[in-house]
């Protein structure tokens, strides 16, 4: 899987690319919290996505973070993935 410098990338430019592997590992920058404060919402934002172009560790990891998310925060996740997915 391809590891990107975060420190030198914009975010919103990695997403762009629509690359599954891309998209989760935006998933991991957020579970992790490597841009500042950990961010579990858009962490299952991005693994929801790149499950959706079949990266099936996406689909993993985003059913290990929703363990510790309430219903809302799930919802809210997956309203932004679809939102994502329909703009993209």
């Amino acid at each position: 899987m391809a590891r990107y410098e975060i420190a030198n990338a914009d975010l919103s430019d990695m997403a762009s690319a629509g690359n599954a592997e891309t998209l989760f590992e935006l998933g991991l920058v957020y579970a992790a919290g490597r841009e500042g404060e950990q961010d579990m919402v858009s962490a299952h934002k991005w693994f929801n996505i790149a499950a959706y172009k079949g990266l099936q560790a996406a689909k993993q990891r985003r059913e290990e973070i929703a363990i510790d998310m309430t219903r809302e925060q799930i919802a809210q996740a997956q309203k932004e993935a679809r939102e994502w997915i329909t703009t993209h």
